[in-house]
């Protein structure tokens, strides 16, 4: 089996490039800016190229607050792209996966989001991403759109890393408690896409229907708060190193930003468990091994 990860210098595409493969797997990482999503032809270039068995996703634009004054390249990287690289799969008959986030929905539910549940976007990145998801469904019927939240990994930039570095130089941290969701590792993510690859080559080969297909959410396991993320992570600090900023729980209205964030990001990732079999480990257990590996044997780019 050859697969192709578009985007392989990115958080989730670094964890899939290292990820632990079927045997037999020729796994193939085309990274920024040898593969440009937005350049005209690298797209269809590339699946030519390479002729994989399944393309993998995992470029993004996810700064967020920049996604509000980049609209057009939000959209080209996050709708344009994805519905490209679904178009180049329908054309030769290749599974596809791709990526998408909790910021499809507007985080006004009283409960946990499901995936039948509608969406409505709150600004610019989500509403790109929820475009990419419609570009795939109505490209191709081979694919598996994965919703996923509050990405980190010790590789790249993210929530983890940040905490880290402001717990050494900082005494006090004011974190906001109001919005709540999942942390996910980008290696728990990419496991989970190596498990759901052999699932589709099953599916692929055996022609035994479209039973893998579809819309699924995956986190990381249960359900917490930025701030108590970020307490969590100074405890895992002031064991290492003695320091543990003084943390102050804020609610949104105290720190504004440019782009809306949903208070509820909370998913329900049955589906993905009954259909799929695969799961994410409690997310405390992730983030200790992520900060484990920062400290004992950080990953270079």
């Amino acid at each position: 089996m050859k697969v192709l990860v578009l985007g392989s210098n990115g958080q989730l595409g670094f964890e899939l490039m290292r990820a632990d493969w079927a045997p037999g797997t020729d796994v193939v990482g085309l990274p920024y800016p040898e593969f440009d999503v937005t350049r005209p032809g690298d797209v269809e270039k590339a699946v030519a190229t390479h002729a994989p068995d399944l393309l993998v996703n995992a470029t993004a634009h996810t700064a967020v607050d920049k996604a509000e004054s980049e609209v057009d390249l939000s959209f080209a990287i996050n709708r344009d792209g994805p519905g490209a690289m679904a178009a180049a799969c329908a054309a030769r008959g290749i599974p596809f996966i791709h990526v998408s986030t909790d910021y499809v929905f507007d985080g006004t539910k009283d409960g946990i989001y499901t995936e039948d549940d509608p969406i409505n976007p709150l600004g610019v990145y989500g509403a790109s991403k929820a475009a990419g998801e419609e570009a795939v469904r109505a490209a191709t019927p081979n694919h598996v759109i994965l919703r996923t939240s509050w990405v980190y990994s010790a590789y790249g930039n993210n929530f983890v890393k940040t905490m880290l570095r402001f717990g050494k130089e900082r005494e006090e941290m004011r974190v906001v408690a109001d919005q709540h969701g999942s942390p996910t590792a980008a290696a728990d993510l990419a496991a989970a896409i190596v498990q759901i690859a052999g699932t589709l080559e099953k599916i692929n080969g055996e022609k035994t229907g479209s039973a893998a297909w579809g819309t699924y959410h995956l986190t990381g396991g249960g359900y917490t708060t930025w701030h108590d993320f970020a307490e969590h992570i100074f405890r895992r600090l002031e064991e290492r190193t003695g320091k543990r900023p003084r943390l102050t729980a804020i609610g949104t209205a105290d720190y504004p930003t440019p782009a809306r964030r949903p208070a509820n990001s909370r998913l329900d990732c049955s589906r993905a468990k009954e259909r799929l079999g695969v799961s994410c480990p409690p997310w405390q257990e992730s983030v200790d091994r992520v900060i484990d590996e920062l400290f004992t044997n950080p990953p270079q780019a």
